[in-house]
């Protein structure tokens, strides 16, 4: 039977996973407060809308389950009851209809991110749930209060029920500084420290190359490591090359085992195929077509299709030597190797790796050494490439936590 007092619930962070388990409480009959410590909710997720607002991926099930690697078991559960058909038909709710891409990405078919989370909070107000903003967690008291300063007071809380969704640790500027971890660590709860993820690489450009082609496509490559393990990993889709080095979709899919290979040895080989429609054999019996007075840029251009900021990076990652011997110029057009040394740096990350440690959490993401409070989100240990995968979790989680929270609290 439900309690006769209403029950009180207190969420900080105002993100998609803070608000969705906000959502669940206040229908299930709780008195709900959000905190945020920005002047308004939702700036990473407006952010991300800047992009076209990939909320989800409508690939089959299980490799979709599978993009979330070794934490694909402990994240199923949630997102198994709130899946990427489950994430469209919320937001139709809301009046956001959705179409699926050419690449398989599901977008609001504005292709924005505002429209859905102003008729969001609208009805979040309308179910009675509060959002306060500017205002910080500054932790827990001794009697296991929460504190939190706001702009005028400091506020000393005993909801209920807490849920934290204090995101990762990139984008400090949209509310995500990730200083979370230290007041966590200090009540002996156990975190990882955090590291880049859908990130891009550093890599020392020739200054004439980077004058004339910083900010450059390259249409239709792809990009493969192996990582420590000796699993190939291999991404296609237009990279950039950057002022810094190169970044993408095609890189920040494999970012997660360059990175773990640059912190293990010190730097990662990777290989660019810049030609993935045609094979070695292929280009060879292109090649094989020139004509003896042709040039070897002629040759690249013509037979070889490199063009543009394809060749450029050809040349550039190509020795003298191995430029004078046409014969092998197809295997490097599959196989064109660049060593990086670093990524990018953290706060520049779409997301972030680390956080939370689920050995920490119950199967409802409960803390165990802090009953009555739970975690959602990017805030925990784990990590997805672009495409959708990270705002599905982050939804997921949060109404999994929600419901699972009021469950607790009101029967």
């Amino acid at each position: 039977m439900p309690h006769s007092a209403q029950a009180s619930a207190v969420v900080i962070g105002g993100g998609p996973a803070g608000l969705m388990a906000a959502e669940q409480l206040s229908a299930a009959g709780c008195a709900v407060a959000v905190y945020d410590s920005m002047p308004t909710v939702g700036r990473k997720f407006l952010r991300a809308g800047i992009g076209g607002l990939n909320l989800t991926h409508s690939e089959a099930w299980p490799n979709f389950i599978a993009r979330f690697g070794d934490r694909a078991p402990l994240l199923q559960p949630c997102l198994d009851a709130f899946n990427a058909e489950s994430l469209r038909a919320w937001a139709a709710d809301l009046g956001v209809e959705t179409f699926v891409g050419s690449s398989g990405r599901v977008f609001p078919v504005e292709k924005k991110a505002a429209p859905l989370l102003r008729r969001w909070l609208q009805r979040l107000r309308a179910s009675g749930v509060r959002i306060h903003h500017r205002h910080h967690w500054r932790g827990w008291g001794a009697d296991g209060e929460i504190l939190i300063q706001g702009p005028e007071q400091s506020l000393s809380l005993k909801p209920d029920v807490t849920v934290f969704a204090l995101g990762g640790g990139s984008w400090s500027a949209l509310g995500s500084t990730g200083k979370w971890l230290e007041l966590f660590a200090q009540r002996g709860i156990q975190c990882a420290g955090w590291r880049p993820s859908n990130c891009g690489f550093e890599y020392p450009w020739r200054s004439d190359f980077i004058a004339e082609h910083s900010g450059a496509p390259l249409k239709t490559v792809a990009i493969s490591v192996t990582d420590c393990h000796g699993q190939l990993w291999r991404q296609q889709g237009d990279a950039v090359i950057s002022a810094y080095g190169i970044e993408g979709g095609p890189v920040y899919g494999v970012s997660a085992p360059i990175r773990d290979e640059i912190a293990e040895r010190g730097q990662c080989t990777v290989y660019w195929d810049l030609d993935p429609d045609r094979s070695v054999e292929k280009l060879q019996q292109a090649i094989a077509k020139r004509r003896p007075k042709d040039s070897l840029a002629n040759v690249l251009r013509k037979q070889c299709g490199l063009s543009g900021s394809k060749l450029a990076l050809f040349k550039t990652l190509t020795s003298k030597a191995q430029m004078a011997n046409i014969d092998a110029i197809p295997a490097l057009i599959k196989a064109l190797p660049q060593t990086l040394c670093s990524t990018r740096n953290l706060d520049e990350a779409i997301s972030t790796a680390g956080g939370l440690c689920f050995s920490e959490l119950d199967e409802n993401f409960m803390l165990k050494k802090l009953p009555g409070n739970y975690c959602v989100g990017e805030m925990l240990d784990w990590e997805a490439p672009t495409g959708g995968y990270l705002l599905t979790a982050c939804f997921a989680s949060g109404r999994w936590v929600g419901r699972a929270a009021a469950v607790k609290l009101l029967y």
